[in-house]
């Protein structure tokens, strides 16, 4: 008999903790090697994750609700062998050094999200000098964090952190900011500002506050994140899907008989996408210290909605997919998104993403750069407009497409340009367009 430990995986490049949203199993309980045990949210993905090992679930580490960094023992299983007791490779990946591929491209660390605040007692700070690693916590600040403190002149590792371990986050440095600098260090952390959204009105009749759920919590922070980190610019063109509207309705049908799957809009974009990608690679890129990393491969995030939040799996290598792979992949990613079937891998390596706010009825929006992203492509509603054509109006099917790019990297003439070649693509649109 020997003991296994389940570690927090790395869901994400970025991601250097998890948040166990729901135990499936319960101490005591015999759990099968692929079985899910766990479910874990990030700012990526809300995610079961698979037991590495087969055997009795003797121990849960962390409870429901509470934050934990990547590679920390979240479980321990009795198994039938000795031999186990060594984690599996994925998990055991050390949060705090990243690998040099996924440092390069990702000079941003998150900082703690709020949802760790549920593991702690809302009554008292964290007790930074006795954890062993409270030192270590402190000081390690992301670049955000630092470059905040730095241009308002507060010396970060000098205050007392509401992170895990106590480390520093956003809210602390701005809490110095607002305290002249010298406050930070003696208040309990984010009690504050806490406290006022929690108080209902006496009769709850008007009013109610409603807890968020641990992704909404992540996703916050991640969209705050990304706008403090990169100059969002956006612009919008306006595009005649009439040819592609009449081909999907003649063929939709005889496709979902041929294949079993349903035909939308969203693969035929995603071509175009991927060869305009090719021919602007600034829009595949990513901002570093050292310069912008060009990204020489189509990692095409799809923006997936769900019940409780937004998931943006990615299709790997999307401009290597013929017609027909890319609408099963596509479809497959969207329905293992929806039913929580998601692997850490299907949430790694996006290099653009492409969100369909069309579906919610929408005819402009202004998306968020998806981090470290350079940029962000929506498409919008599909609707039926009068269109001057040469001296005559006739009734044309219209659709906005809306790009939001890193203004550091891309500028105004290159978006156009890069939204100018998908239009006219999909203008001209035939079925020869098809790349099977």
């Amino acid at each position: 008999m020997g003991l296994a430990q389940i570690k927090m995986p790395q869901l994400g490049e970025s991601v250097t903790e998890g948040t166990v949203e729901k135990w499936l199993k319960s101490e005591g309980d015999f759990v099968k090697r692929d079985e899910p045990i766990v479910e874990v949210v990030t700012d990526k993905v809300n995610a079961e994750i698979p037991s590495p090992f087969e055997g009795t679930l003797v121990k849960i580490s962390v409870s429901e609700g509470e934050t934990v960094r990547v590679g920390a023992v979240i479980a321990q299983i009795e198994t039938a062998g000795g031999a186990a007791s060594a984690a599996p490779s994925a998990p055991t990946k050390e949060p705090a050094t990243p690998s040099k591929e996924s440092a390069a491209p990702h000079p941003e660390v998150p900082e703690a999200p709020a949802p760790r605040q549920v593991a702690a007692a809302p009554t008292a700070p964290p007790p930074a000098a006795s954890s062993e690693n409270g030192g270590a916590d402190r000081a390690r600040l992301s670049p955000a964090v630092r470059k905040l403190a730095a241009e308002h002149s507060i010396d970060a590792t000098a205050l007392r952190g509401s992170g895990m371990g106590g480390r520093v986050t956003r809210d602390d440095v701005l809490a110095a900011v607002e305290g002249g600098g010298l406050a930070a260090p003696t208040k309990a952390p984010a009690a504050p500002a806490s406290a006022a959204p929690r108080r209902a009105p006496a009769d709850g009749a008007r009013e109610e506050v409603v807890q968020l759920g641990t992704m909404r919590k992540a996703i916050a922070e991640h969209m705050v994140r990304s706008l403090s980190t990169s100059p969002h610019a956006w612009t919008l063109q306006e595009v005649d899907v009439t040819n592609l509207v009449r081909y999907r309705a003649s063929e939709k049908e005889g496709f979902r008989a041929r294949h079993g799957v349903s035909l939308t809009y969203l693969p035929f974009v995603v071509q175009i996408v991927c060869d305009a990608l090719k021919a602007f690679p600034w829009l595949n890129s990513t901002w570093s210290d050292e310069g912008v990393v060009l990204k020489r491969y189509i990692n095409l995030g799809i923006a997936v909605s769900i019940p409780d939040g937004l998931i943006v799996p990615v299709l790997k290598d999307a401009d290597q997919l013929g017609f027909t792979e890319l609408v099963r992949s596509i479809n497959d990613l969207v329905e293992r998104a929806r039913t929580k079937q998601l692997k850490p891998d299907d949430v790694q390596g996006g290099t653009f993403t492409l969100n369909n706010t069309g579906s919610t009825g929408s005819v402009a929006s202004q998306p968020i750069i998806n981090q470290p992203q350079a940029a962000i492509l929506t498409t919008e509603s599909i609707v039926k407009r009068p269109v001057v054509i040469g001296d005559g109006i006739a009734v044309r099917d219209m659709m906005n497409m809306c790009l939001s790019f890193d203004h550091r990297i891309i500028d105004g003439m290159m978006a156009g340009q890069f939204l100018g070649t998908i239009k006219k693509r999909l203008e001209d649109w035939s079925a020869a367009s098809i790349q099977l």
